[in-house]
């Protein structure tokens, strides 16, 4: 599904709604007062009632009659949206239910992009390996801020998936993207991050002598320092509190990493 494009005052009303519910301050199952809400919105009903066809498309809330607008379960969102991934992921802080969107996010990195490189390695042209090349030397490039090393990172991998040449899987950067900005946000912030450069750099070696047993072995030991960092990020939250997460401290981070 294409991103929500964020115009104006509905795509606001639409995000600002979205993240309440996320966030849990409007519960699963809630009934919303569309009456006071646009009120404190000061929005007309029928761009509120438009922003709310938004979230309902995403399965995040629905309509009946007697009971009016309501939340849906949880269970009923979709959290392979990439909008409702981006929305989870932005905010001051980073919270209990985002770091276990991190860790879920790791376990699906785990189960397709082992496999998606190997198709990679065997299919992959050179137009793929001179993405793979820019994307490579940009990461390498150091001082340019967090922002530059994100989407960097990002580029990477979306010219990995789409190596693959399969269609399903070069979609799958919707899924993967938000997640993975949200979590170089979070890594940038830290000084001591391990160096990503050698562990792309080996996958696309592999990928360019075309050896799909290497290149999936040295994604997954990609995958693994990736998971360490994370792991020692939120050690560090637990003793010392949580992450800088503001654009002014993660630019001034020397060497900013991403996995």
């Amino acid at each position: 599904m294409t991103p929500y494009a964020r115009r104006g005052v509905h795509g606001q009303t639409v995000e600002l709604l979205a993240r309440r519910i996320l966030g849990g301050e409007i519960a699963e199952g809630a009934t919303l007062d569309l009456v006071a809400l646009q009120s404190e919105l000061d929005v007309s009903l029928t761009a509120l009632r438009e922003s709310l066809k938004v979230l309902a498309a995403k399965g995040m809330v629905d309509a009946r009659q007697r009971r009016g607008t309501f939340v849906r379960p949880r269970a009923e969102w979709n959290l392979l949206d990439a909008d409702v991934l981006r929305w989870q992921f932005e905010g001051a802080s980073t919270s209990e239910s985002d770091q276990a969107l991190l860790h879920n996010l790791a376990e699906v990195r785990s189960i397709i992009e082992p496999a998606a490189v190997r198709l990679a390695a065997q299919r992959r042209t050179d137009a793929d390996l001179a993405a793979l090349d820019g994307a490579l030397d940009a990461m390498g490039e150091q001082g340019n801020g967090a922002a530059h090393a994100v989407e960097a990172d990002l580029a990477f991998h979306r010219a990995l998936l789409a190596a693959t040449h399969n269609e399903l899987l070069e979609r799958m950067e919707m899924v993967i993207e938000s997640g993975l900005a949200h979590r170089d946000r979070i890594v940038h912030s830290a000084p001591h991050s391990e160096d990503p450069v050698p562990a792309h750099r080996a996958v696309l070696d592999a990928v360019r002598d075309q050896d799909p047993q290497a290149a999936e072995a040295a994604m997954r030991a990609l995958l693994d320092q990736a998971g360490r960092d994370l792991d020692r990020l939120g050690d560090a939250e637990e003793g010392a509190g949580s992450p800088v997460d503001s654009e002014a401290d993660s630019e001034e981070t020397e060497g900013s990493r991403s996995q």
